[in-house]
Formats: C-alpha cells, sequence, structure tokens
C-alpha cells in the first residue's frame, strides 16, 4: 500500500466526505477514477510503459508524474489522541492494520485513516475488528458506486 504524501491528497479525501467510522477510527474515502485524475492533476498522460511505472512518484519539483495505480493511505493522528509516543504508536498500528487487511478494498482507492482519542487505548485486537469492518464496508460501498 503506498502513502498518500501530498497535502492537497489529503484534503481531496477528506472534502469528498464520504466516510465510514466506528468506536475508535474514522476511514475518509475515495474511489479514484483515473482517466478523469489524470487530467485533475495536471498529470502527461503517455502510451509509454515508464509512464506506468513512475506512477504516483514525483519528480525533483515534487510533482506527481502520473497517476497511481494502487491503494494509497493516509493517516490523521491529531494532538488530542496523545504525545508523540502514543501517537507514533497508533500510526504503526494503523499501518500494520491496514496492511493486512487492504486486500478487501477497491484497487485505485485513497483512504485517510483518522484517529479518536480512544484509539490510543484500544486493544490491537479491537482495532483490527474495526479495520476488518471499515475496509469491507468501504469496499462494498465503492461496489455499489456509494
Amino acid at each position: 500500500m503506498e502513502r498518500l504524501t501530498s497535502h492537497r491528497d489529503f484534503v481531496t479525501v477528506l472534502k469528498r466526505r464520504r466516510k465510514v467510522s466506528d468506536h475508535d477510527i474514522v476511514v475518509h474515502y475515495l474511489v479514484r477514477d483515473d482517466s478523469h485524475s489524470c487530467a485533475q492533476l495536471g498529470a502527461i498522460s503517455t502510451p509509454n510503459a515508464q509512464s506506468v511505472e513512475t506512477a504516483g512518484r514525483t519528480d525533483s519539483t515534487g510533482s506527481t508524474l502520473g497517476t497511481p495505480s494502487h491503494r494509497r493511505l493516509g493517516l490523521a493522528v491529531s494532538k488530542s489522541v496523545g504525545h508523540a509516543v502514543t501517537r507514533n504508536k497508533v500510526k504503526r498500528r494503523f499501518r500494520v492494520l491496514a496492511r493486512n487487511h487492504e486486500q478487501v478494498l477497491p484497487e485505485h482507492c485513497d483512504i485517510v485513516m483518522r484517529a479518536k482519542p480512544s484509539a490510543a487505548h484500544a486493544p490491537f485486537e479491537s482495532l483490527d475488528r474495526q479495520v476488518e469492518r471499515l475496509f469491507a464496508s468501504v469496499g462494498a460501498r465503492a461496489a455499489q458506486g456509494k
């Protein structure tokens, strides 16, 4: 699973207002339509193989070389969750859980996982069940076109 790195990508996902939530986690999602996102990002679409290989990567100026072809994950863990050590622990857990359950997400999907303050004290097994349910819900909603 690739990372959402630019502020623009985070804002795009969050502005779409498509989300599912559980006790400790909120998942904002956006299923990208690559035929339209190339034009939106100002990417150059060339029919050669190199454009596919460089999809989602940035050049030396920081601009996107193409649209990513995989699922991307962004994490939002605010200071209300805890101090830096606690926030980093929550982020590490979210990365592992997202990697474990990413197969249920549709291709070309951007996900922003936002931690609620209660996520800092939640057991790993509880977070695992929540991510499994939330990602399955995102997959089902995306299949329905919602």
